[in-house]
């Protein structure tokens, strides 16, 4: 083996022994729950615009990214945009490590990979920072909601032609909405990629920390994963490409992060 080989093997290690040991992560959870009532997500940016994500998700994402090569990311919510940007950011550096492996010019001006952003209210103001920012030539918006037929099939007519899709679902956080949203594009998602479904947290949260909002605990983000996988369990279904679509909860990211707004979250097409 390697020198190589033999790290990414104790990295292995080290992530499955995160797995097994029950007391770090019962401490993770309980740190998780205390950051969480400082808003602590709301702290960060990516190239000036607010992110309100976990840096440890964010480093998970540009794995992902990296490991599945997106030529499109699809992301229903948009918010203040720092996320549409940040993907957008990881897609022009693997255009440029293209270019320089074909040893080709890079264009910026006609960017290959693409990234697609749904909110039911794209605010005007945060339109525009998006729009002035230099990443904007390779993001797109759709204003509607992400469940509705007429988004749905607006969605589904863009990603054509794209072969290798990630799906992110970060917007409205109710049982029924994330459900709807699985059901409408992680069939969309190519083989190896991902949905990756946020705010699955909020079924591990105390009831008190949810205020004002109509999701709660056994109705979230984690309890739609659960029903999803049900169902495909159970129905056995194909993919828009033919295959039988199949999708499991990788949880060696989890593990990894141990500090995650996305337990159970990570859903990988296999």
């Amino acid at each position: 083996m390697n020198e190589i080989d033999k790290f990414r093997a104790e990295v292995a290690d080290n992530i499955r022994g995160l797995g097994e040991d029950t007391d770090v992560q019962a401490l993770s959870r309980i740190w998780l729950r205390e950051i969480t009532r400082h808003k602590y997500a709301y702290n960060f940016s990516w190239m000036g615009r607010p992110l309100i994500q976990f840096p440890q998700d964010m480093a998970a994402l540009q794995e992902l990214v990296w490991a599945v090569k997106p030529d499109l990311i699809i992301e229903a919510g948009i918010a203040h945009g720092g996320s549409l940007i940040m993907h957008a950011s990881f897609l022009a550096m693997l255009d440029y490590c293209d270019a320089v492996e074909q040893g080709v010019p890079l264009d910026v001006t006609k960017p290959k990979r693409r990234v697609l952003g749904l909110d039911i209210d794209i605010r005007a103001h945060n339109r525009a920072a998006i729009e002035a920012h230099p990443m904007s030539n390779r993001i797109d918006m759709v204003q509607g909601s992400s469940v509705s037929p007429e988004v749905i099939a607006q969605v589904h007519e863009l990603a054509k032609g794209h072969e290798r899709i990630l799906v992110i679902l970060d917007s409205n956080h109710t049982h029924e909405h994330v459900l709807a949203e699985l059901e409408a594009y992680a069939p969309l998602v190519s083989p190896g990629s991902y949905c990756v479904v946020f705010d699955t947290l909020v079924e591990d949260m105390p009831d008190e920390l949810i205020q004002n909002r109509p999701w709660k605990k056994g109705d979230n983000p984690k309890t739609a994963v659960w029903e999803y996988l049900r169902r495909l369990n159970g129905e056995g279904r194909s993919a828009s490409d033919g295959a039988k679509l199949q999708f499991e909860i990788d949880k060696s990211i989890e593990h990894k992060l141990l500090i995650t707004v996305g337990p159970d979250g990570y859903l990988k097409r296999v």
